[in-house]
């Protein structure tokens, strides 16, 4: 942090510094590696306390550790930075497979198609907006060039009775909303769930009722333009 002409750092865990600001993490000594406020961390020049005194109005050295940590710019190097871009690029494709579907065929993406596909169309990561923004973006911009439709999936879900209320339990929190239920001689569900639940469900079905429960996608419900959130 530059205050009064003069440059002051902190040596911080990184990971923490984000949960520090966002006010997950309370305990300011898993933060930093040492309270002392540096000119220069890497050579290990300790800042005067006459110089922290002018600059802060304080030479409360926590006092001024959380300053520096609440505005400071924090200094990440290169090959951090690349890392951060790779993951999060990564975590928008992910967002953008569990929440879209090929509207041709009815069924979701794979992680990897949708980052191909990125690639292809040169979406470079943001580093100031967060990566369900991106991915509303990305969306939008992949409409262009692939067949890609947001929307949840209906799905029609039939198990056999002795295996029903186990697996309801199990299903609900991949269900989104559950439009009606028939319980005869098995249960029938029909059930609107996002994309990336599709396969989880599949395979929990065919496991756990040894293949005698079935899956049908029965349409795809739009989600509107205009919902600019994901949840």
């Amino acid at each position: 942090m530059k205050k009064g002409g003069k440059r002051f750092e902190i040596a911080c865990y990184k990971n923490k510094v984000m949960s520090w600001r966002s006010g997950a993490e309370k305990d300011l000594d898993e933060v930093l590696q040492t309270s002392s406020v540096f000119n220069n961390v890497s050579k290990g020049q300790v800042a005067k306390k006459d110089d922290l005194s002018k600059a802060f109005g304080t030479d409360d050295l926590t006092e001024i550790c959380k300053q520096i940590l609440a505005k400071g710019e924090l200094q990440v190097s290169d090959k951090e930075r690349q890392s951060q871009l790779e993951t999060s690029f990564r975590d928008i494709a992910t967002i953008v497979a569990e929440k879209c579907v090929n509207p041709e065929t009815k069924r979701p993406y794979t992680v990897n198609l949708i980052e191909r596909a990125m690639k292809d169309i040169h979406y470079s990561v943001k580093a100031n907006k967060s990566t369900k923004q991106q991915a509303l973006e990305v969306i939008r911009q992949l409409k262009e060039s692939i067949e890609i439709q947001r929307a949840h999936m209906r799905l029609r879900l039939v198990l056999p009775a002795k295996d029903g209320k186990r697996l309801k339990e199990k299903l609900k929190p991949l269900l989104k909303v559950v439009e009606s239920e028939d319980f005869d001689d098995q249960l029938e569900m029909v059930c609107l769930v996002d994309p990336g639940c599709f396969r989880e469900i599949d395979e929990l079905i065919r496991c756990e009722t040894k293949g005698k429960g079935s899956l049908e996608v029965l349409s795809l419900k739009d989600v509107e333009e205009g919902d600019e959130r994901l949840e």
